[in-house]
């Protein structure tokens, strides 16, 4: 089974080079998706071991631009700022060996602590696993057979990662390891940490009723 870990970015200079290391290792190409950064995200990812592509900006287009340059049996997307465990490759292997597990997802941990976040992460592994809807800062996986049946990473404005999950699951199990992935709190710091969580539940309640898509996009980037 050979693993590719798709990588969007934008502006990720900072952060690139952590998230393609933790993604390295025996079997696994590593491609980052650049949108046409101007610092120094293409060149730290390379140096870093990734394959580097480029691609108009939009994390959809960004990640089928990934899947259409890779080569693996399963494809796993990591978003920028946040890190794999130290043998997710394993894990995600030996869940895939049940034949009925069309993808998964990882469990949500913080890099920073706090009551808030805490919160924030507790409530995330509970609508993993009670609703089997992971977002996509748990680093979905997904078997490429699946994907290609699905017509590929869904193409929308945002939220392309609760569409893609409910896809999956109308091909087989969705699973969440046991395993952490870390990611980073930044973007919850700057507006506040429940802030920004209403924010991204009152979006998945606009996904979840059928709000057109733009507009939910236009009020959650204000």
């Amino acid at each position: 089974m050979k693993l590719s870990v798709v990588i969007p970015a934008w502006e990720e200079a900072d952060q690139i080079a952590d998230a393609v290391r933790s993604a390295r290792a025996p079997r696994v190409e590593v491609i980052v998706v650049d949108a046409g950064s101007a610092d120094e995200t293409a060149a730290r990812a390379a140096e870093a071991g990734a394959r580097v592509v480029q691609a108009l900006p939009g994390r959809a287009r960004q990640l089928q631009a990934g899947v259409r340059e890779s080569r693996g049996d399963v494809l796993l997307f990591l978003h920028a700022d946040t890190r794999l465990p130290a043998d997710y490759q394993g894990a995600v292997e030996a869940a895939l060996l049940d034949l009925g597990a069309v993808g998964g997802a990882f469990r949500l941990r913080f890099d920073q602590r706090g009551a808030r976040l805490r919160l924030i992460e507790h409530a995330a592994r509970a609508r993993a696993t009670l609703l089997g809807m992971p977002y996509g800062d748990q680093a979905l996986f997904v078997r490429r057979t699946v994907l290609d049946a699905i017509g590929g990473v869904p193409q929308v404005p945002i939220m392309e990662d609760l569409d893609l999950v409910r896809a999956m699951r109308g091909h087989g199990r969705v699973v969440l390891l046991p395993l952490d992935v870390v990611t980073s709190a930044r973007r919850h710091r700057a507006r506040g940490p429940l802030r920004t969580a209403f924010r991204h539940n009152l979006a998945a309640l606009a996904w979840a009723i059928g709000i057109e898509r733009k507009r939910i996009a236009a009020w959650v980037r204000r």
